[in-house]
């Protein structure tokens, strides 16, 4: 017998747009079956890791800090996606844009004045997306697969930042640790209200809703929709699927970098090592549980926020690995995958013939 594939002739609507609810139902219980195989109480544990992380002001503003790059990042990504270009390297475009944003405090520590916070923010996005046509250049002229070269191009930007907050960018005054020097003042995002919410979120809605114009109502949105759709009609209608590439990659690394330097200039406050806990490859999930919409992304983005809270929650009261969050979020990703596959298609098993030798 063999398992086989078959495309249904039609989907039902109603079950696409339920399909996450079914993903995210499918990954608490399965979270349950795993904190009882811990020998840990599961109604406890899942309302440590779902429920805990938005009981509280505290809770909540921090909430919205998380899930600010995630939906900066999973907007663009919604657009790759859409037109079939599989940006996987979010992650390191991300890190490029702090790096070029962080290059004005950097050389320019006594800058103050909201130019220079513009300035940050710019060479952010721009960063960003110069990193992310690397991957759309090789596509393009060299039909290289942008699954894997945006994918290496990752641990690249990731070693590049460790050397330079190791080395020519260290804080001379930082007593040898490996960290730029301290944003100050003009330097920093602003903060709205008096915790840690920053500008950064009105950035996300904002790009949120552009997008979902965008998409919606321009020629350019129309034509990654059916870039992404049916490929051959777009030629036939002069389209050219070069200029969607280069469009899309841009666009998404633009956002990419623009997050990577809000979560420095943020909650951050200077380069380290390590500035990001993997928000370009959550992002990814976010962008599929919210079904490539724009908006849906929002809400995408929040979800995937208290898996970051509820891990850290989960630590500290439950003693278990700090890798939780992580399989919460490949459970989701899997069953969102599963689901949506099983609604476009059917799976057939089909008898296995006698083996025929090849003339």
């Amino acid at each position: 017998m063999t398992l086989v594939l078959e495309k249904r002739s039609a989907h039902s609507i109603v079950l696409v747009f339920t399909s996450p609810i079914l993903a995210i139902t499918i990954t608490v219980v399965i979270g349950g079956i795993i904190f009882t195989g811990l020998g840990l109480d599961p109604i406890t544990s899942l309302y440590i890791y779902f429920v805990e992380p938005v009981t509280t002001l505290w809770s909540i503003e921090e909430l919205i800090v998380k899930a600010t790059p995630l939906v900066l990042i999973g907007v663009g990504l919604s657009v790759c996606y859409t037109a079939n270009v599989w940006n996987i390297g979010a992650e390191g475009q991300l890190t490029m844009g702090a790096l070029a944003g962080s290059a004005v405090p950097v050389f320019f520590t006594t800058w103050q004045s909201p130019a220079a916070l513009i300035a940050m923010l710019v060479l952010g996005a721009v960063g960003g997306a110069l990193y992310g046509a690397i991957p759309a250049a090789l596509k393009n002229r060299f039909g290289a697969n942008e699954i894997l070269t945006s994918l290496m191009l990752v641990y690249v930007a990731q070693l590049l930042l460790d050397w330079l907050v190791r080395g020519p960018w260290r804080d001379p005054q930082g007593y040898n640790f490996p960290q730029s020097v301290p944003f100050e003042g003009w330097q920093v995002l602003p903060f709205i209200g008096e915790g840690r919410v920053h500008i950064g979120v009105v950035f996300a809605i904002i790009a949120a809703i552009v997008l979902f114009v965008l998409m919606r109502k321009s020629l350019w949105g129309f034509k990654v929709r059916v870039i992404g759709s049916a490929p051959r009609a777009g030629g036939f209608a002069g389209f050219a699927e070069k200029r969607v590439v280069w469009f899309c990659f841009l666009l998404s690394g633009a956002l990419a970098g623009l997050a990577g330097i809000c979560e420095v200039a943020g909650p951050g406050g200077q380069l380290q090592p390590s500035i990001s806990p993997g928000y370009g490859f959550t992002a990814i999930i976010v962008a599929f549980l919210g079904r490539l919409n724009p908006i849906g992304v929002i809400f995408a983005g929040i979800l995937l926020a208290i898996s970051y809270l509820g891990g850290e929650a989960a630590q500290v009261e439950l003693g278990i690995s700090d890798k939780t969050a992580q399989v919460f979020q490949g459970m989701l990703l899997f069953f969102i995958l599963a689901c949506d596959t099983l609604i476009h298609y059917r799976i057939r098993f089909v008898p296995s013939g006698p083996m025929t030798r090849r003339a």
